[in-house]
């Protein structure tokens, strides 16, 4: 009942299945308890019934109090084990499956947040292992409790009498397959929500993002009126499914509850032919006042199962993602990044063909050439940050490859041209170059990184919360945190994406003051679109169409005849002068 495939089914880990087990055990405990209350208050009628019919004297009372004492304990104590088995254990099993995902998302590569946006995953995380949660707690040990004790309950009916046994639950397999027939109904509508529910995500979170834009263009109207439109179709959405499945699941509970009709018809016929006793046709409506009401909240609840398999699907779909894994040791001799006949695909796209260079330690290496020739991509697989295709990268003689990437970065610093800052002072947003720096070390790096000047005007100084992403600061200062950041991480490699491009020429000259103090005696990798930021490279490789076009130090490459470096480097002279 519970192998691989219901594992999968259901996103649940080996924990899981075992909380599963127990819950679908107490449960099955708890119905025939329950039962058993229906047999005291059957035995109780019996006597009663015997001493008007036969003249027998009813038992002291203390023979059913004591069985009806005897009885509560039990409903108390199978009760409390079965909350337990379902919602106690079945917490902590959530809390798994977040860090869970929280871990595997740390360890996969950056090409697949390249396929799934924010929005997406969000989804993923919060509302999919929710509604998984709630499967866990209320369905699934319920439901398969209630399959495992009806059908003993039915074998012990069956014995006493098999036509009342029929008569009483032949409608529950027939519920159920009408309600199980209706499931690719009810999984096309969980998909087609879930769809609904990304697309209006996505739209909440494209007009909050881009909020200045759409005022600074009077286009609030227009925005506002297609969110609104992308609401109203998730809740349309929402209540089709609702509706549709609902419409079966109230179908099976009076198929299901027909039972009760069919008992009365064929206890009364049998009381008729001498064949029962009214005794027996009692005992049975007891029986029917309970076996149908473990079915009560599965039935109800009957639709999430459903639900719950799409989301299931999506948080498998992390699961089954292959992360990036390797050693824990990274020793290399010396810090050279060689690339060797590197190829890169991204869906089947080919980025990079056949790329070789080295970028020498103690040097700056930049990577020029127009957009979409792949330097960024090369900045990224240096790191690890996605993996390579074909070929191979090394560090210092060891394969990136085969190194875990966590270890591998600690001998990386990335200043970028998107920085990421946090919603946290300004000490804790560099501290994270170096996990445990005092304060004595971060303003140390900060002051390299001519940050002191703005800090000091800020209310709180070091201690000034800088908002989401640094709202409450400029973009060359936002810059000049981050390379505070690479200041004091001191790795032996430097990556630097375009790290001025977007700076006005006042605090792009603050922040090349800064990186000048960075670059010293490291393997720096540069990419820049402008041909005056790699003037002082030590070397130039030049990318275009995916493939390394032309290599040298700037001079040679600048007097080269034919040279795309030149013809780049004085397209952007030609442009500055017009600008001028």
């Amino acid at each position: 009942m519970f192998g691989e495939n219901f594992k999968r089914k259901y996103a649940l880990s080996d924990k899981g299945i075992s909380n599963t087990k127990k819950g679908t055990f107490w449960t099955v405990i708890v119905n025939l308890v329950v039962m058993g209350g229906m047999g005291i208050l059957y035995l109780l009628m019996e006597r009663l019934m015997l001493t008007h019919t036969d003249g027998a004297t009813l038992p002291k009372a203390v023979f059913f109090l004591t069985a009806v004492a005897v009885f509560v304990l039990l409903s108390i104590i199978t009760h409390l084990q079965q909350y337990r088995a379902t919602y106690g254990l079945v917490y902590g099993e959530i809390k798994d499956m977040r860090i869970s995902i929280a871990e595997r998302l740390r360890k996969l590569p950056l090409s697949f947040f390249g396929k799934r946006d924010l929005a997406d995953l969000t989804e993923t995380i919060l509302s999919d292992v929710n509604r998984m949660e709630h499967v866990w707690s209320h369905v699934l040990g319920y439901l398969h409790g209630s399959y495992i004790s009806t059908a003993i309950i039915a074998v012990m009916l069956g014995i006493y009498d098999w036509r009342l046994m029929l008569a009483c639950l032949w409608g529950v397999p027939v519920a159920f397959t009408l309600l199980f027939g209706s499931r690719k109904i009810a999984e096309k509508n969980a998909a087609a929500s879930k769809a609904a529910a990304l697309i209006s995500s996505d739209g909440m979170q494209e007009t909050i993002e881009n909020i200045r834009e759409i005022h600074a263009t009077n286009q609030e109207e227009r925005y506002l009126s297609e969110l609104y439109k992308k609401i109203d179709f998730h809740e349309k959405s929402l209540i089709h499914g609702e509706l549709s499945t609902g419409i079966f699941v109230n179908a099976a509970s009076v198929i299901m509850r027909l039972g009760v009709a069919t008992t009365i018809l064929t206890g009364a016929s049998l009381i008729l032919s001498g064949d029962i006793t009214f005794m027996t046709l009692f005992m049975f409506l007891l029986v029917i006042t309970r076996v149908y009401a473990p079915f009560d909240q599965s039935l109800a609840l009957i639709a999430e199962v459903f639900l719950s398999e799409v989301s299931a699907e999506r948080l498998m779909e992390i699961h089954d993602r292959d992360i990036a894994t390797g050693t824990n040791e990274f020793n290399p001799k010396g810090h050279d990044i060689t690339f060797e006949n590197v190829s890169f695909a991204y869906d089947n796209a080919k980025v990079l063909d056949g790329v070789s260079f080295t970028a020498k330690e103690g040097e700056i290496t930049a990577l020029v050439g127009p957009s979409g020739s792949g330097k960024s991509t090369c900045a990224k697989l240096a790191a690890r940050l996605w993996d390579i295709t074909g070929g191979k990268i090394t560090v210092g003689g060891t394969d990136i490859s085969a190194v875990d990437p966590e270890t591998l970065l600690t001998d990386y610093s990335m200043v970028f041209q998107d920085v990421v800052l946090f919603d946290d002072t300004v000490m804790e947003n560099i501290r994270l170059g170096k996990h445990g720096a005092t304060d004595e070390e971060v303003i140390a790096a900060a002051k390299a990184a001519n940050c002191d000047e703005f800090v000091q005007k800020l209310p709180d100084g070091y201690m000034t919360r800088i908002g989401e992403n640094g709202a409450k600061l400029s973009g060359g200062e936002r810059q000049r945190i981050s390379i505070a950041r690479a200041l004091l991480k001191n790795a032996p490699i430097l990556l630097l994406d375009e790290a001025t491009a977007s700076l006005d020429v006042e605090n792009e000259t603050k922040v090349q003051s800064a990186l000048s103090r960075l670059l010293a005696g490291k393997t720096v990798l540069v990419i820049a679109h402008r041909m005056r930021t790699v003037e002082a490279a030590d070397k130039i490789v030049v990318l275009k169409d995916g493939k390394v076009a032309e290599e040298g130090s700037p001079k040679a490459l600048k007097n080269k005849e034919g040279s795309l470096f030149a013809r780049m480097h004085d397209l952007q002279t030609q442009e500055s002068k017009w600008s001028v």
